[in-house]
């Protein structure tokens, strides 16, 4: 599948619809989600094929785009219902069979490495301070392969040193720098749309340093 198809075919994913602030619930805007999953594909072979997990997935788009490249099996994990109920309508009007699954991605208290690739868009961590390091922490002592992630630029050098040094990663490389259109969804956004610097992070796992990276 080509860029320009998979982005055009997140495009028309249904969002949400009441998002919660204290989850900072943002859509994963279909030009960054297509991208994201198209270099884990196309650069590194870690979609198809693959068992994908997309952890906070909320309306499922990185989860969406995982499974139209090709993964043998994808899971959505969050810890909303309402955002569930919407990626189960997007995966059932594509035709596409993912598993989603309503639950804290802190309390999945998975056992073993089954998951081969994970991919998140996670908090950033401002409402919550550490929620991003969180996820981070937990995506890199569940995947095989590789962890897929966005994070605020402005916090790259914290990222790296705490992937490398308290996380276990082998190597924290960052892919390149996006555009992250922030809509005005909730009341205290002054402006109709703002731009964040984030960057596209692949983790491997220190399991995997003997593979390709």
């Amino acid at each position: 599948m080509k860029l320009k198809q998979l982005e055009s075919l997140l495009g028309d994913l249904q969002q949400f619809t009441d998002p919660k602030v204290e989850l900072e619930q943002y859509p994963t805007g279909p030009h960054i989600a297509s991208r994201m999953l198209y270099t884990a594909e196309n650069s590194f072979g870690d979609v198809s094929d693959k068992v994908v997990a997309d952890f906070g997935c909320g309306c499922g788009t990185l989860a969406t785009a995982a499974a139209l490249l090709g993964a043998e099996r994808v899971i959505g994990i969050d810890i909303d219902p309402q955002s569930l109920e919407i990626a189960l309508l997007n995966a059932e009007e594509l035709e596409l069979d993912i598993d989603f699954v309503q639950c804290d991605v802190k309390m999945l208290g998975w056992r073993g490495r089954f998951i081969d690739t994970i991919v998140m868009n996670p908090p950033f961590g401002t409402r919550k301070k550490g929620a991003d390091m969180d996820f981070l922490r937990l995506a890199l002592k569940v995947a095989s392969q590789a962890v897929y992630s966005l994070h605020k630029t402005s916090t790259r050098d914290h990222v790296k040193k705490a992937a490398l040094r308290d996380f276990d990663a082998s190597s924290a490389e960052v892919l390149c720098e996006l555009r992250y259109d922030v809509p005005q969804l909730y009341k205290f956004h002054k402006k109709k749309e703002v731009d964040i610097a984030v960057d596209l992070w692949r983790f491997v796992p220190k399991s995997n340093q003997g593979q390709r990276s």
